[in-house]
């Protein structure tokens, strides 16, 4: 819920902004026109961080569902192709035998690379037969959670929900901090401005709607699934849901259940398939952006003959998020994407506030309520939530910003548009 409520905020700055900037680059674009070039390299930069990231950490989600599945259907590939090569808390099954010690070990996640090659030629196609797609696998993601959520309430045990907090306001901090990267799905709504019929409508309808919808979802399944297994048994799960509900059937030798995480795998899958087609497209388009304004290498702005697209682009996008998914485990990702996704919404923010002081005449097809309220608002929260993430995730953040600076100061500056004026 204090994800929900920040992220409220945060909705509304990047609708107001998306409703008067209504071109391809999401935060990116709207900090370049609110507080120059510099500003807008670091929120790109950063962006790239929080895509590729987040996309890694989802990969990696799919595939331990994938495994699922083939659990389901009786069939157990070899551990070291379906497993990260590094698995910082090791690796353990149901009843908790050790399969793999903690640190390095020789194995590819195939599975989570695999699903981004895939979903890459999708991209490449073109925006239409992927928005196709995807709304097919939203309804099947919903209709999932609704199973999930309707079954499992019948074994809920109110003595897991005591105490109700039971690491106090610390871990309720920090526990919203980490999964902050569920909720970027309405930053990357914004990406796609150019290719909106009305940005001005569309947009901030649709950006809002995304947050309401999915507040109410997230809330229904954290109600379900700590009511139905302690929250100890949930740490360094990637497939919490369906292996709870594999506990669950089998405690109880219930065969509905059984059929339930069936359709739970199911559309868990097909849901972060379109979860991942989303980011995917996001992080193409901001690259996409840069390269426009010169700010990277014109190879990344180069569109496709036939297909329109920035093919390359997503390509690259494509290598750079499925190869670390192949490596890395889900909680070492999932971090860095949030430093990078509640850094961008406060750039964001605060791009509202600048607008509304040096051009409150300006149109504006959606205004947050509330005056300087909202923006204020989410500086504030968003700053909160990244107080609470470890110390070993700011330092890895401070190491990927002072990189990007220096291929801004040594690259970017001299062969962006704006080069010849400095």
């Amino acid at each position: 819920m204090l994800v929900a409520l920040v992220c409220a905020f945060t909705a509304l700055c990047y609708a107001e902004l998306a409703s008067m900037i209504p071109i391809a680059g999401s935060a990116y674009t709207y900090t370049y026109a609110t507080m120059g070039e510099l500003i807008a390299w670091i929120i790109g930069w950063d962006l790239i961080l929080e895509y590729a990231v987040s996309n890694m950490a989802v990969s990696v989600g799919f595939a331990a569902h994938l495994v699922g599945m083939f659990d389901w259907f009786g069939l157990h590939p070899a551990l070291r192709w379906i497993s990260p090569a590094y698995l910082p808390g090791g690796l353990t099954d149901l009843k908790g035998d050790v399969l793999y010690g903690t640190g390095w070990h020789f194995g590819f996640n195939f599975p989570a690379f695999l699903v981004v090659m895939l979903l890459t030629v999708v991209l490449v196609r073109g925006i239409r037969e992927s928005a196709k797609a995807n709304n097919t696998m939203v309804i099947l993601k919903i209709a999932a959670i609704l199973a999930f959520v309707i079954a499992g309430a019948h074994y809920v045990n109110p003595g897991h929900w005591h105490p109700f907090a039971p690491n106090g306001w610390s871990g309720i901090l920090t526990g919203g901090s980490i999964i902050f990267f569920t909720y970027i799905g309405f930053d990357s709504v914004s990406t796609a401005a150019e290719e909106a019929k009305n940005p001005q409508r569309d947009l901030p309808i649709g950006i809002i709607a995304t947050l309401v919808v999915c507040t109410v979802l997230y809330l229904s399944v954290a109600v379900v699934l700590t009511g139905i297994v302690p929250w100890q048994s949930l740490m360094d799960d990637a497939a919490p849901v369906v292996n709870s509900l594999k506990k669950l059937s089998i405690a109880n030798g219930s065969s509905t259940l059984n059929w339930v995480r069936l359709a739970v795998l199911f559309g868990a899958m097909m849901g972060m398939i379109s979860s991942l087609l989303v980011f995917q497209l996001g992080q193409a388009r901001v690259w996409f952006a840069m390269s426009r304004d010169g700010l990277m290498p014109k190879l990344f702005g180069k569109v496709h003959p036939r297909f329109r697209t920035p093919a390359t682009a997503t390509w690259i996008a494509g290598f750079v998020v499925g190869v670390p998914a192949g490596v890395l485990d889900i909680g070492t990702l999932a971090d860095l994407s949030n430093i990078g996704t509640l850094f961008a919404f406060v750039l964001v923010s605060v791009g509202v506030i600048i607008l509304r002081v040096r051009e409150p005449e300006r149109r504006r097809g959606f205004r947050a309520p509330g005056g300087m309220l909202a923006p204020i608002l989410s500086v504030v929260f968003c700053v909160l939530l990244m107080s609470g993430l470890p110390i070993l995730t700011w330092l890895r953040f401070f190491v990927w910003l002072f990189i990007g600076l220096t291929i801004y100061y040594f690259y970017s500056r001299h062969r962006s548009e704006f080069a010849g004026m400095k």
